[in-house]
């Protein structure tokens, strides 16, 4: 079954009014069979923390497969160049990516956001991570009900807000941590587990 690791968490930064001053989006890995796959790539300039994290975790640059950026925004795709052997992907609704991994179109934020969802073991229990990018961006949109400040096409991101909910047990907002959705807290990281969600 896979297995997802946070190599970075996102952030963003607002002044009193709201207007963002600096957004850096989550990174994500998911190792399913024999791929590895990076989710988003966060903006330039952030290169050191993403290969650092990846070292912690035995890897290279150069042993990523695939990326998959869940919108074209620059604070989600500014690293592609780290991984030069990787596969660049734009996949469709319902699309296995690897084994225990697939695709949901997630619009509304932009017009070709998606989200990926990877069903992952903790313990003897099957729990469903989805990947959101900024369909969800912060734990406060989901605890508040309120889509991305930015979007193209509010219903349709509330839509895509609730169908992520639905099908998570754990959300990886693009600019927050990792969050349970039945308590709305925070994912511990503990000692051991290096970069591990769950």
């Amino acid at each position: 079954m896979p297995k997802v690791f946070l190599l970075k968490p996102g952030s963003i930064l607002r002044d009193v009014s709201g207007r963002i001053l600096d957004a850096r989006s989550s990174v994500t890995l998911i190792v399913s069979g024999s791929r590895k796959i990076v989710v988003d790539t966060g903006v330039a300039g952030e290169e050191e923390p993403i290969l650092c994290a990846l070292a912690e975790l035995g890897l290279e640059p150069g042993d990523i497969d695939v990326i998959i950026n869940t919108h074209a925004h620059p604070d989600h795709c500014g690293n592609n160049h780290l991984f030069l052997k990787a596969e660049i992907l734009t996949p469709c609704e319902g699309e296995e990516i690897a084994p225990g991994v697939k695709v949901m179109e997630t619009p509304g934020h932009t017009m070709d956001s998606i989200s990926l969802a990877a069903i992952c073991m903790h313990g003897n229990e099957k729990m469903r991570i989805v990947v959101a990018g900024d369909a969800i961006p912060t734990l406060g949109n989901f605890q508040k009900s309120v889509p991305p400040a930015l979007h193209v096409d509010r219903d349709l991101a509330i839509s895509s807000m609730k169908r992520i909910i639905r099908a998570a047990d754990v959300v990886v907002p693009g600019h927050d941590l990792p969050f349970f959705v039945k308590t709305g807290g925070y994912v511990a990281f503990h000692r051991g587990e290096l970069r591990s969600i769950l």
